[in-house]
């Protein structure tokens, strides 16, 4: 199945060759989890601070149990500060 994957701010670094504004679309194993999208890519799930999938958050917590479908978005954001 195809998803859509957007690794913002410095987790865009782990995105592959050929990404472009951050996202990619990436062929994964039907019942891909949240877990085995961000793994395949190498992204430490320590830097994931806010995911979406489809514009709806996910908490980190659950990315094991999250699985993804054809046609999804998976955005993902790691902790900011600011001030």
């Amino acid at each position: 199945m195809k998803i859509t994957l957007k690794l913002y701010a410095t987790l865009g670094a782990f995105l592959p060759p050929g990404a472009a504004r951050n996202a990619i679309q990436l062929d994964v194993a039907d019942g891909a989890t949240i877990a085995d999208v961000l793994a395949r890519q190498s992204v430490p799930r320590e830097a994931c601070h806010l995911i979406l999938v489809n514009g709806v958050f996910s908490p980190p917590a659950s990315a094991h149990a999250r699985e993804l479908v054809d046609g999804d978005t998976l955005a993902v954001w790691p902790p900011v500060a600011g001030g």
